[in-house]
């Protein structure tokens, strides 16, 4: 398939590192490749608590920029919650490696302006305390406290629990040319390293949604990913165990399909899918699209599986660039019920999209089988 991407595209690989590597390895070996250095920064991240009360824990992680010598990011080496499986949980904790847990997202992002993720983490909640006229306090396990005057948590520094610095999702700045082989040299890379596919992992692709934020391209967009949802995951071989995936609610569908929507402006489109209970951890994430904030203005696309191979993950970008530009286009008669992954329905999505006749018979031809005895 063509490598010739006319579209922005930032990609997210989740990747493992072996036993005895971490993250941080491969961001200083992409950094040695680019003649750039590497950045210790906090990652924000959330996951469920067993806590009664306290629905969602938030986490700041250890994460590694890569900075090119001549300004501006090449790639980022974060952590990634939702891999558990393959790590040993009763390892012992890596030296200098910890996370800063709170139950109130303000003050993690608060933390993130004001703490150094440079520094050990006896010393990371000092500036914390002072913000609130305390001084942090150890705790079991190696664990550091800061409290307000009041007595009330702010937050926890703890040692990092066992192997979380070998998950690392591969992050690339955005990318406007060379889509495949800038992205081939980050996944050799990571090859060369002994890097593998985590169990629950997926690639998410970032697509600048700037051209997308028009009425009629959004109706256009939530018709063709909600009908063809069960197909494109057929074609994209999704992993049965990845995590933080699923449908919108069907109230997008039903708002999109009104006859006046396609009219409607911007910030009004805007103001109405508010209503709707959209969140990020879903097949097709909306949310930064809706809010268009100019440092993440993007659609993702979550339903892709590992590859450490450029070539799928470019073919895949294509596809989806076929789609946004079908978005774009002339406004899709409404078609509120979801298609089967079956073959007959790829089929479909296929012919609704601009691709040669070539290209439609290579996707088809990589279908699972037991999609192709269904159709």
């Amino acid at each position: 398939m063509p490598t010739n991407i006319d579209w922005c595209v930032g990609v997210e690989v989740e990747l493992l590192a072996p036993p005895g590597k971490s993250r941080l390895d491969l961001a200083l070996a992409i950094a040695r490749a680019r003649g750039g250095q590497v950045r210790r920064f906090f990652h924000p991240q959330s996951e469920p608590s067993k806590v009664p009360g306290t629905p969602v824990f938030h986490n700041l992680t250890l994460g590694f920029e890569v900075l090119h010598h001549e300004g501006g990011w090449i790639a980022k080496c974060v952590d990634d919650l939702t891999l558990q499986s393959d790590l040993a949980r009763d390892a012992r904790p890596k030296a200098d490696w910890y996370r800063i847990l709170s139950d109130d997202e303000r003050l993690l992002r608060l933390i993130q302006e004001q703490a150094d993720a440079s520094l050990p983490i006896d010393q990371v909640l000092a500036p914390i305390g002072r913000l609130f006229a305390t001084e942090p306090s150890p705790g079991p396990g190696g664990m550091i406290r800061v409290h307000d005057k009041c007595g009330s948590p702010i937050a926890i520094a703890a040692p990092l629990p066992g192997e979380r610095e070998r998950p690392c999702e591969l992050v690339t700045a955005p990318l406007k040319d060379r889509h495949q082989e800038q992205l081939d040299e980050l996944l050799g890379l990571a090859r060369s390293l002994g890097f593998t596919a985590p169990a629950e992992g997926a690639t998410h692709l970032h697509f600048d949604a700037t051209a997308l934020q028009t009425a009629k391209a959004f109706a256009n967009l939530v018709q063709l990913l909600w009908v063809y949802n069960a197909a494109l995951k057929s074609l994209m071989k999704t992993n049965p165990q990845c995590v933080r995936l699923g449908a919108w609610p069907a109230t997008l569908m039903e708002m999109v399909s009104e006859p006046d929507f396609a009219q409607k402006t911007w910030p009004q489109v805007q103001s109405l899918v508010k209503s709707v209970e959209l969140t990020k951890y879903c097949d097709f994430n909306l949310i930064h699209y809706l809010k268009g904030r100019p440092e993440q203005n993007t659609l993702e696309v979550r339903i892709l599986p590992v590859s450490l191979s450029s070539r799928s993950i470019i073919d895949a970008t294509n596809l989806f660039v076929a789609i946004l530009k079908r978005a774009t286009g002339p406004r899709i008669p409404p078609r509120k019920e979801p298609r089967d992954g079956s073959l007959a329905s790829q089929k479909s999505l296929l012919d609704e999209l601009a691709l040669s006749q070539d290209l439609k018979e290579r996707w088809l031809a990589n279908s699972p089988e037991d999609f192709k005895t269904k159709a």
